[in-house]
């Protein structure tokens, strides 16, 4: 991964949001954002904060957090460790 997030930001790859639900095709318009996704790289922290998140690590999110990037064809997001609602183990 060349993307290395600053400070206390994390670089998530959202889960892919389903595509059909009991038989019914959802159109890419309908579809409702994922709020669930894997942590592929984590900065380093503040002096203030100190980063609790890993690679590899499932986490949940707000709806409108981080900002949307496309990297080398794969849509990312990154966002500040505080919009990370939780952990899933």
């Amino acid at each position: 991964m060349n993307i290395q997030p600053l400070a206390d930001r994390v670089l998530v790859k959202p889960a892919t949001a389903e595509e059909k639900i009991g038989g019914i095709i959802i159109p890419d318009t309908a579809k409702e954002k994922p709020l669930r996704g894997e942590i592929v790289a984590a900065g380093k922290g503040t002096k203030d904060e100190v980063m609790e998140l890993k690679a590899g690590d499932t986490v949940l999110y707000g709806k409108y957090a981080g900002t949307e990037l496309e990297f080398e064809g794969e849509k990312y997001l990154i966002m500040r460790q505080s919009d990370v609602l939780a952990v899933i183990a």
